[in-house]
């Protein structure tokens, strides 16, 4: 038995409106990324801005709510305040927003670039330097600051000095 092909021509496009909210209840988007969905999508400008526009107003997209999540997510996956900024600055968010948003968000960045490092490498120390300068390369990729990264790699050897 022949399955019948479904002709999609038939069914009327969604508003730019209709897709932007489709998107959001799938997740959290930035203003930008739904303007660039939208603009792949072939909606003309004045409506996408208009679609925004609403879907701002009720709240359904908010970069603050956005850029909290994207926070609170990436630092959960071990990246640092330099990785999370620029990928915040991707989406289009202003720098003092970026600023105050990582400087309020309650995250132990040197107890979070520690356990990338156990969680990487185990619980052993480095061998070496070089070993430990591979580490903070590590780390410097990971988004981590120079300041954190010392502290990590260092407190690595001070706790091998311990044990000794």
């Amino acid at each position: 038995m022949k399955r019948k092909q479904s002709d999609n021509t038939d069914k009327p496009r969604p508003s730019a409106y209709d897709k932007a909210l489709g998107l959001l209840a799938r997740r959290e988007q930035s203003r930008r990324e739904l303007h660039r969905k939208l603009d792949l999508g072939g909606y003309a400008k004045d409506e996408s801005d208009k679609a925004l526009a609403r879907l701002g107003e009720q709240r359904y997209q908010d970069d603050e709510r956005f850029a909290a999540m994207l926070l609170r997510n990436r630092a959960g996956q071990g990246y640092g305040p330099a990785r999370i900024r620029m990928e915040l600055k991707t989406h289009g968010l202003a720098d003092a927003t970026i600023r105050r948003l990582l400087d309020e968000a309650e995250v132990d960045w040197q107890a979070s670039a520690a356990n990338q490092l156990r969680r990487r490498y185990g619980g052993k120390p480095a061998a070496d330097r070089e070993e430990q300068g591979k580490r903070a390369q590590f780390l410097l990729r990971r988004g981590f600051s120079a300041a954190t990264v010392r502290y990590a790699t260092h407190a690595d050897v001070d706790e091998a000095d311990e044990e000794d």
